[in-house]
């Protein structure tokens, strides 16, 4: 699957990813307040963007002890993130989570 990134086309397990380049798929240039606060701005990016079929533990053991977990899983849901692990759920869980409460 790919993504689209300022001209940029991001394949799924793109390792070449770096948070700067995650950080400019949010909303603009503007920065959502609680990504200052976000755990996985500190982490590897490589982790809450598995490979198809890649291990999720890392990214979700990390999301658990984000104090703005619930705020990234918000923004996830309201923006269709279709990729990464947001919120400490993975692109099917949140698949999921919108269809049981749509």
């Amino acid at each position: 699957m790919q993504h689209t990134e300022g001209g940029r086309v991001m394949e799924r397990g793109d390792t070449s990813t770096s948070w700067g380049d995650l950080a400019a798929l949010f909303d603009g240039a503007e920065e959502q307040e609680w990504q200052e606060h976000a755990l996985c701005a500190q982490t590897d990016p490589e982790a809450f963007f598995p490979e198809k079929g890649g291990s999720t533990r890392e990214a979700k053991r990390i999301c658990q002890g984000c104090d703005v977990r619930a705020e990234c899983l918000e923004y996830a849901l309201a923006h269709d993130e279709r990729f990464g692990i947001w919120g400490g759920l993975s692109e099917r869980e949140r698949r999921k989570l919108k269809k049981r409460a749509g």
